[in-house]
């Protein structure tokens, strides 16, 4: 069994880590890793980090030097990672006990390098909202106007990553959209699962519940780093929030 290592960055989610990291150790897969990445860098944090750490031998801490925020922890974590396939996953999301059996599976059987799954969306009392289904193939102008890609259902197979120096950008949302689209615009085939088998947590605090933000950061992927004119950019954002909008 190939080794999964699995990326969590860690910011000011101690109500809901625990149970985040339990639904790992409860896959029916059980050949992984957990790299956590503390980027809060607080008395707390390193407090419940601690005892997280305790709960495993195959869960390690990274502490940051300083906030770095959620892209680049995760960049830290694949580079100090040793698996063959890595995934990612909140610190307040939850997976499906056959998420990394099932997924794993699928890839091989598929023969592809990146996919994702359904998610059900819960609220801060773990109470079922309502379910995002994930397309069954993603391609590059697919991507162009939605992200439907859930962050924490995505697992990789290394090598794609082996000549892209920092994978997630410095956005503060939709880092995890710029990779998206620049392994799709590489040729990369994304596939999606039907089956739900992550629960995401939907909180209102939250900086992916940003409308202004997603707005700004929505800007900069066409604008910065694929390089659109203002006009396509702006074009491009409005599709993207329009659709937004429809899933909300």
């Amino acid at each position: 069994m190939e080794l999964v290592s699995i990326i969590l960055p860690y910011y000011k989610k101690k109500s809901y880590v625990k149970s985040t990291i339990n639904s790992i150790l409860s896959q029916t897969y059980q050949n992984f890793e957990i790299l956590i990445i503390d980027d809060e860098l607080t008395s707390e944090s390193k407090k419940i980090l601690n005892e997280i750490n305790m709960l495993d031998k195959r869960i390690s801490i990274l502490k940051n030097t300083r906030n770095i925020g959620a892209g680049y922890s995760r960049n830290r974590g694949i580079q100090k990672s040793k698996g063959k396939y890595i995934a990612f996953c909140d610190c307040d999301d939850v997976w499906k006990s056959s998420k990394l059996e099932n997924q794993l599976k699928f890839m091989r059987n598929k023969n592809i390098y990146i996919s994702h799954t359904s998610y059900d969306l819960i609220d801060k009392n773990n109470k079922y909202l309502k379910k995002r289904s994930a397309p069954a193939e993603l391609k590059f102008e697919d991507l162009l106007k939605s992200c439907d890609i859930g962050l924490s259902t995505v697992i990789i197979d290394r090598k794609v990553l082996k000549n892209i120096d920092k994978p997630f950008a410095p956005l503060k949302t939709k880092e995890d959209y710029v990779l998206w689209l620049k392994l799709s615009a590489m040729g990369f085939k994304i596939l999606g699962i039907k089956k739900s088998l992550t629960k995401w947590r939907k909180l209102n605090q939250s900086l992916s519940s940003s409308i202004t933000q997603k707005i700004f950061d929505g800007y900069r992927v066409y604008r910065t780093y694929l390089k659109m004119n203002v006009i396509k950019s702006l074009y491009r954002l409005l599709i993207l929030s329009f659709n937004f909008l429809l899933k909300r």
